[in-house]
């Protein structure tokens, strides 16, 4: 049942795993794991600076790590641009361990089936020659369990590295939920959800499908806040948490978007920006991306791309510049970009693609209030911060 299922992520943990503490500590998804990991007897090792996370996660070599979204997608914006690379013995030899990795871990071992003799020999082949050595380049090829939340990560994504047996875990929560309300089970987890409700906690999805919560770690309210906190709970008690979501057919929690967020064009599309920007971020050309469009006539997005990545471009296409914002504003580093846009848009409908966008030569930050400390970005600040280049994209 439910409780049997999240008990046994707690079943696989003991002293002998490390955790690497990524988040700040100000952060409940941090925090909670944190007490959670020394009160299993774990012992932590805490990275001080986000930037060195890459050097200090080979060092440490954890077995545990909380971590949000844009860890792993830069993750698998570099290993993609690696495999492109390849000699072509090379790139098919990733692309069927990937296939291989995805019959096996997918298909069977994520529903408790038993893996079939010559499958398992085969995964065992790719994952010695294959699997394993990515996971050492990257310091994590002692993986136990690797918690991840606080925005959505794509279900390309998240496929790869499960395929790859690399043990993500997809959760949610809130700082007023004490951090987790669900997340994925160790058998019978499902691909593109938040997982399923922790034992103990009641979610049901309320009107223009908030996601509701009850139980005993939901907060009792706003400290001296009393309006703000009667605003929280509906009648009978249970906490608004303004994410809309669903539920699918077994039962897994499907987070849809920050209803705060949703916002409607002036021609009355609504448009879900976390889904666009989560998949723009898997493309190795895209460092951050914030989706505009609220009461404009289309949709448009302030883009930071990855510097090496296009100075790496600019090198190769015999594109000279003086400075960042020269290269920024040349017409080819433009099409590049908006023709990754393009492919990774496919399949979504014609209002809800980017029409036009803007390179920004500076990333958004957490010192500008642009980024929470779990790097997400915070609209109504890059609205304010930068409405001069957003106003031009709706000028002509």
């Amino acid at each position: 049942d439910r409780r049997q299922r999240q008990m046994c992520i707690r079943d696989r943990l003991s002293d002998a795993d490390t955790a690497m503490c990524f988040l700040p500590l100000s952060h409940i998804f941090e925090k909670a794991w944190t007490y959670f990991a020394l009160d299993c007897g774990i012992k932590v090792y805490v990275n001080r600076n986000p930037r060195d996370i890459q050097t200090t996660i080979r060092e440490v070599r954890p077995t545990c790590m909380c971590s949000v979204p844009r860890f792993w997608e830069k993750a698998y914006a570099t290993i993609q641009d690696k495999m492109t690379r390849m000699k072509p013995f090379n790139r098919w030899m990733c692309r069927r361990a990937l296939a291989i990795g995805r019959r096996r871990n997918l298909e069977y071992v994520r529903v408790g089936r038993k893996v079939p003799f010559m499958l398992e020999l085969q995964y065992g082949f790719f994952n010695s020659r294959v699997f394993r050595k990515v996971q050492r380049i990257m310091g994590i090829e002692h993986g136990n369990i690797f918690p991840t939340a606080g925005a959505p990560l794509s279900a390309n994504i998240t496929e790869f590295f499960r395929s790859m047996g690399v043990p993500i875990v997809i959760g949610y929560g809130l700082s007023e939920t004490t951090a987790t309300v669900s997340c994925y089970p160790y058998v019978g987890y499902e691909i593109g959800t938040v997982g399923t409700v922790l034992d103990r906690i009641d979610v049901r999805i309320g009107e223009n499908d908030e996601i509701l919560v009850k139980g005993p770690t939901v907060m009792r309210g706003y400290f001296n806040k009393p309006a703000e906190t009667a605003d929280a709970f509906t009648s009978d008690g249970y906490f608004r948490t303004g994410d809309a979501g669903l539920f699918d057919e077994h039962g897994a929690l499907i987070l849809t978007d920050r209803l705060k967020d949703l916002f409607k064009t002036s021609n009355g599309k609504y448009i879900a920006p976390q889904a666009i920007e989560s998949r723009l971020g898997e493309d190795k050309y895209i460092e951050q991306v914030a989706v505009i469009g609220d009461n404009r006539k289309f949709v448009t997005a302030l883009i930071v791309p990855s510097i090496p990545a296009l100075q790496e471009y600019a090198a190769a296409n015999g594109i000279t510049y003086d400075s960042l914002d020269e290269l920024m504003a040349d017409a080819r580093i433009y099409d590049l970009v908006a023709s990754r846009i393009e492919a990774l848009q496919e399949g979504l409908a014609s209002f809800e693609k980017i029409k036009k966008f803007t390179l920004l030569p500076k990333e958004f930050t957490m010192e500008s209030g642009e980024l929470t400390n779990t790097l997400k970005i915070r609209r109504p600040v890059i609205n304010r911060n930068y409405s001069a280049q957003i106003d031009a994209m709706y000028e002509s």
